[in-house]
C-alpha cells in the first residue's frame, strides 16, 4: 500500500507523512540536460545522482535528484525544493516541479532516504541525516549559474511539499537559515503528538505509516529494497525506528523515550528558529495530521514575528481531495513565492485566513459544491467561544477485554485507499458507530438558531475508573431533529488518556478542531466512548463513570468568517424574479394587442419593417454560427509573471461538421494550453472561442455537447471498467439510455478486461477505456489529445477508424497527435501552430500537396551551409534538409526560377518534383516559422 503524497496532495492513492533528503557533500554522479515536452516553455531537466555522508560517524548514501528550469539560461532565478510524501519519491512531483519552472524557478526534487532510487536508511527526517541533505541540496544550488544569490552560497530558496515532504521544509527552515518561505501542507508539527495524542496509541495508523515503510520494492538498486537479515517488520526504518515502533505496539501505549524520539524529528524541536514566511495548507477531513497541528505551528512560528497564512483545506488524508482544491492550493503556493522569493510586491497571496466549505453535491457532475469564507486575522481554534448547554446524568461504561468491538468514528485512510470512500465524509456521510455499553451521551436541546463551529470546541467532565485510568474517546455529532441520524463532522475524534481516576478527576477535553454548520433544530450530541477502532485501548476490562462538570460545551463560532453571501435558495430570489417577468410580459402583450396597427407606408411602419429585417437578419447569424461546432477567434493566453511570453497568441480558426481537424505543432507549440482554453479548463487572456455558437467558459451549458480527453483521465483505481463508465454516465445526471453505453465499449475493445479493476490496466488499456469515456453520449465535437498513446498498431489502426466513421455521421472530430502518419491517413483538415501561433490553416491536400512545396532531389548529403543559402533565396520560405534532398517551400518563386538558382548556386540537382508527404510538409512549415 502507498500512502504517497505528491504536491497534487493525495488522491486515491495518495501517501503519508511528507518527504526528506537532499544532495551534495561527495558530489558524485553525473547528470544528463533533457528538454520536457510541453506546450508551454520547454523545460530543461538535470537528472543527477549525488553521494552525500550517512551519518556524521561515517558512510554514504545515494540520493537521486532531477532539476528543472526553463527561460533564458543567463537569468537568474528563485529557486524552490519540493519534498515528496511518506512512501512516494521524486516521480510523484515532475509535473509541479515542470508548472514552476516555467513560472520562473528553479526546481529540485529529490528522493528521500529509502525511497525511489535513494539509499540508506528512512530517519524519519533526522537532523543529521535527511535535514542534512536538504542542506548539501542548497548548497549545490548556490552553485548553479541560474540561481539567484542572497549572499555567497546563500541561494535565494524556498521549499515545499506535502505530508512527510511538508515536515521536511519546516525542519530545514529550522535548522538552515537560507531558506527564504516554506509552504507546508497536510503535515505535523508534532509527530509524537500526531501518533501518540494525549498519551492514546494512534494504533492504525502507525501501523499503515510503519507497514508503507517496511514494503520492500524501492530503494534503488543499492538500497534496503528488501528487508535486511535480521529485520522483522520494518526493514527499511532505522534500527532505533524499528525499535520504537515494536516497542509501542506491544505495549499499546507510548513511552517516553518514544514520545522523545518523535519530538526531536518534529518541526517543533526547532519551534523558536523557524522565522520565514509560512502558507499552512491543512486538511479537514485528516485523522492522521488534524488541524490542532496546523494551529500549533501557527502560533508558533507567528510569534517569531514571521508572516503566516492558513488555509484550511476541503479534503484531508481521509477525505481524499474535492475537484480543482489541489490546483488552487498550487496556484496559491506559486503565488506565495511569487510574494517572498521574486520580491512581486503585486502577487495577491491571499487572506490570512481561509476555510473551504462544502455546498452539497451538484448533482450534474457529481461532485462536491465548494465555497469559501476567509478572514484578515487568523482567530486560532477557540476564538468568540459560547456555550452550549447539554443535558445528561452520570453514567457508567465499559471497557472490553481486549478492548473489542471497537466503536467507529472513522476509517483512516480512506482519501487514500479508496477516494470515492473517503470523499462522503466531505458530506458528513462517513461511518460511524458506538457500541450499546461501551459509551456515555450528553444531549443539547434542539438549537433555536444555527451555530457554525470553526475551531476546537472544549468540554469539562468528570471521570472516575475503577482501573485508576481511563481512556477515552470524544466526539461531538451533528443531531437530526428526529433524533435518530447523527453525523460525525470530518469523522474525527479526540482521544484521551486520564490518570489518577481512581477516585474521581475533573478534566478539560478538547474536542477535534472542525469547521461545521449545526443547523436550527438539530442538537450537538457528546458522545464519550471507551474504545475507538483506529487507537488502542486497554486490553484489560474495566468500568468508567463520566459525568459533566460545567455549563455544556464550549464551541468557537469566528463569526468574522461567515461569507458575506451565504447562497439562499434559488426560490428566494427566483420566485419574485419569474413573478416581476410575468407581469411585464403581460403587460406588454396586451399592450400589443389593444394598439392600432400602423397603416402601410407610414413612417412607424417603416421602422417596424426595418426592425423586422434586422431581427431577421441577426436570427439568420445565430443559426449559422450554431451550426459551427467550433469558431477560435484571437486566442491569446500568456504564462503567468510574464510579460512577453504566450502559450498562444492571435489564434483564429474554425471547424465545421463532419471534418477530423488535426491539431499539428512541435512540443511548446501551444497545443494543450488551446485544448484546455476550449474546454474551459484555464481561461484565455483575449480572444474568444464559440462551440455551437455559444462562447466558452468554465461550466457553460454548452460544453455538455463535447466530449474530450485531454492529459488523461482520472478513473476509481478500485472500480472496474465497465463500472468507472456506468458511474461517470450516471453523475452527468442524464438518461442511461442517452450514454450508448455499448457503443463506446466496443470502441474500447477491452474485452473481459472491463469486468477487471482499473488498478490492473496497462497504460494502454488506460487509454482506451478514458476513449470510451470522451465518447460516452456521442457528443456532437470530440477532442482527443495524443488519442494514440500506449496502443499497438492494431489498436491505433481501430482507433483511425473510428474516428473517420464518427465525422462521418455528421460529428466534428479534433486530435492532437504526434504521429503525422496517422494524422495524414485520419484528418481531413489541419491547424499548424508553432511558439503559440498559427502557421497554417486548410484540407490536408492543400497543405501536402500545394504548389508552394517541392522537394530538390540532391546527389550526395546536403551540408548545412547550403541548405541555409537556399533558404535565403528571394522569393523562398524556408529549405529543410531530408534523406532525399532538400524540401524547400516557395514564397514567390516559381520551380523554374528555383532550378535557376540552384544551377547557379552549383547545386548538383536530380530531380524537382512536388512534395506530398505530411511530414516533410510539416517540418518545412515548422522550419520556416522558426
Amino acid at each position: 500500500m502507498e500512502l504517497r503524497l505528491p504536491w497534487r496532495l493525495p488522491g486515491p492513492r495518495g501517501r503519508l507523512l511528507a518527504a526528506v533528503a537532499a544532495t551534495v557533500a561527495v558530489l558524485a554522479g553525473a547528470g544528463v540536460w533533457a528538454a520536457l515536452p510541453d506546450d508551454e516553455p520547454a523545460v530543461r531537466h538535470l537528472e543527477r545522482a549525488f553521494t552525500l555522508p550517512e551519518s556524521p560517524d561515517g558512510g554514504t548514501v545515494r540520493i537521486d535528484t532531477s532539476y528543472f528550469t526553463a527561460g533564458d539560461t543567463a537569468e537568474r532565478r528563485p529557486a524552490v525544493l519540493l519534498g515528496h510524501g511518506f512512501g512516494g519519491s521524486k516521480a510523484d512531483l515532475r509535473e509541479r516541479a515542470e508548472e514552476l519552472a516555467r513560472s520562473g524557478y528553479a526546481v529540485l526534487t529529490w528522493s528521500a532516504r529509502g525511497f525511489g532510487d535513494s539509499t540508506g536508511r528512512i530517519g524519519l527526517n533526522d537532523p543529521e541525516r535527511e535535514v542534512a541533505d536538504v542542506s548539501r541540496l542548497v548548497d549545490w544550488l548556490a552553485k548553479r549559474p541560474e540561481v539567484r544569490l542572497d549572499g555567497e552560497g546563500d541561494p535565494r530558496v524556498g521549499m515545499a511539499g506535502a505530508s512527510y515532504g511538508g515536515a521536511i521544509a519546516l525542519l530545514a527552515a529550522g535548522h538552515d537559515d537560507r531558506i527564504d518561505a516554506v509552504a507546508p501542507a497536510v503535515t505535523y508539527w508534532d509527530l509524537s503528538e500526531a501518533l501518540f495524542p494525549n498519551g492514546v496509541f494512534k494504533e492504525l495508523w502507525a501501523g499503515i505509516f510503519f507497514t508503507t515503510g517496511s514494503t520492500a520494492g524501492t530503494g534503488g538498486a543499492d538500497g534496503p529494497a528488501a528487508a535486511a537479515p535480521g529485520d522483522t517488520g520494518c526493514g527499511r526504518f532505522t534500527a532505533e525506528l524499528c525499535e520504537m515502533y515494536e516497542r509501542v505496539a506491544v505495549a499499546g501505549r507510548p513511552d517516553d523515550a518514544a514520545r522523545g524520539l518523535l519530538r526531536e524529528r518534529s518541526p517543533v524541536a526547532v519551534a523558536d528558529r523557524i522565522d520565514v514566511p509560512t502558507l499552512i495548507l491543512q486538511g479537514q477531513t485528516d485523522s492522521l495530521f488534524p488541524l490542532g497541528q496546523a494551529d500549533a505551528m501557527a502560533q508558533a512560528i507567528n510569534a517569531n514575528g514571521a508572516p503566516v497564512a492558513v488555509d484550511w483545506l476541503a479534503g484531508g488524508h481521509d477525505g481524499g481531495y474535492p475537484e480543482g482544491e489541489t490546483a488552487r492550493l498550487a496556484d496559491r503556493t506559486r503565488t506565495w513565492f511569487d510574494r517572498h522569493l521574486k520580491d512581486d510586491t503585486g502577487a495577491d497571496t491571499g487572506p490570512a485566513f481561509q476555510v473551504t466549505r462544502s455546498d452539497g453535491m451538484n448533482t450534474t457532475d457529481g461532485e462536491v459544491r465548494l465555497r469559501t469564507a476567509t478572514a484578515g486575522d487568523y482567530p486560532g481554534l477557540s476564538a468568540d467561544v459560547r456555550t452550549v448547554a447539554l443535558r445528561g446524568d452520570e453514567q457508567t461504561f465499559a471497557n472490553p477485554a481486549g478492548g473489542g468491538p471497537p466503536a467507529i468514528s472513522g476509517v483512516p485512510g480512506l482519501g487514500v485507499l479508496g477516494g470515492g470512500l473517503g470523499a462522503l465524509s466531505q458530506l458528513g456521510l462517513g461511518p460511524s458507530l458506538d457500541h450499546p455499553g461501551q459509551h456515555a451521551r450528553f444531549d443539547s436541546a434542539p438549537l433555536e438558531e444555527s451555530v457554525r463551529i470553526t475551531g476546537a470546541p472544549s468540554v469539562r467532565v468528570r471521570v472516575a475508573s475503577d482501573s485508576g485510568e481511563a481512556v477515552l474517546f470524544a466526539k461531538l455529532y451533528d443531531v437530526g431533529p428526529d433524533g435518530r441520524r447523527q453525523t460525525l463532522p470530518a469523522q474525527l475524534v479526540t482521544p484521551v488518556r486520564v490518570t489518577g481516576t481512581g477516585d474521581g478527576r475533573e478534566v478539560t477535553v478538547r474536542l477535534p478542531a472542525v469547521d461545521h454548520r449545526f443547523e436550527a433544530g438539530h442538537r450537538m450530541r457528546l458522545v464519550l466512548s471507551a474504545t475507538d477502532l483506529a487507537h488502542a485501548s486497554p486490553d484489560e476490562p474495566a468500568d468508567y463513570t463520566v459525568s459533566l462538570a460545567g455549563d455544556g460545551v464550549r464551541v468557537p463560532t469566528a463569526p468574522g468568517l461567515e461569507p458575506a453571501g451565504e447562497p439562499l435558495p434559488w426560490w428566494v430570489w427566483g420566485l419574485p424574479l419569474l413573478g416581476a417577468v410575468a407581469a411585464a410580459a403581460l403587460v406588454l402583450t396586451g399592450r400589443r394587442r389593444r394598439t392600432t396597427p400602423d397603416a402601410p407606408g407610414t413612417v412607424a411602419a417603416e421602422e417596424r419593417a426595418e426592425e423586422g429585417e434586422q431581427s431577421t437578419a441577426e436570427k439568420q447569424q445565430e443559426e449559422v454560427a450554431a451550426a459551427v461546432p467550433l469558431e477560435i477567434s484571437g486566442l491569446s493566453k500568456r504564462y503567468a509573471g510574464s510579460k512577453d511570453r504566450y502559450a498562444v497568441r492571435g489564434l483564429s480558426f474554425r471547424v465545421e461538421r463532419g471534418q477530423v481537424l488535426g491539431l499539428l505543432g512541435p512540443n511548446g507549440a501551444g497545443k494543450t494550453t488551446t485544448l484546455r482554453m476550449l474546454m474551459g479548463l484555464i481561461t484565455p487572456d483575449s480572444g474568444e472561442i464559440r462551440v455551437f455558437g455559444h462562447p466558452v467558459r468554465p461550466g457553460a451549458p454548452v460544453l455538455s455537447r463535447v466530449g474530450a480527453f485531454v492529459e488523461g483521465a482520472g478513473f476509481l483505481p478500485h472500480l472496474s471498467g465497465r463500472a468507472n463508465l456506468e458511474l461517470y454516465w450516471r453523475a452527468t445526471g442524464r438518461p442511461a439510455g442517452d450514454a450508448h453505453l455499448d457503443e463506446a465499449l466496443e470502441i474500447a475493445g477491452l474485452g473481459d478486461a472491463l469486468e477487471r479493476a482499473v488498478r490492473t490496466y496497462s497504460q494502454g488499456m488506460r487509454q482506451r477505456l478514458a476513449i470510451a469515456q470522451a465518447m460516452l453520449g456521442l457528443p456532437d465535437l470530440l477532442i482527443l489529445d495524443e488519442p494514440t498513446n500506449g496502443l499497438d498498431p492494431p489498436q491505433i489502426r481501430e482507433m483511425r477508424e473510428v474516428m473517420i466513421r464518427y465525422a462521418a455521421g455528421g460529428r466534428t472530430v479534433i486530435v492532437s497527435s504526434h504521429l503525422l502518419a496517422e494524422v495524414e491517413q485520419t484528418c481531413t483538415h489541419l491547424v499548424v501552430m508553432d511558439r503559440g501561433e498559427l502557421v497554417r490553416a486548410g484540407p490536408v491536400a492543400e497543405i501536402t500537396g500545394s504548389g508552394d512545396t517541392v522537394l530538390v532531389g540532391v546527389a550526395g548529403p546536403v551540408p548545412d551551409a547550403l541548405a541555409e543559402k537556399v533558404a535565403a533565396l528571394p522569393g523562398v520560405g524556408s529549405a529543410v534538409r531530408t534523406g532525399d534532398g532538400l524540401l524547400v517551400r516557395l514564397d514567390g518563386a516559381t520551380t523554374p526560377l528555383l532550378l535557376a538558382e540552384l544551377l547557379r548556386l552549383e547545386v548538383p540537382v536530380e530531380r524537382v518534383g512536388p512534395h506530398r508527404g505530411l511530414e516533410d510538409a510539416f517540418l518545412t512549415l515548422i522550419g520556416g516559422a522558426r
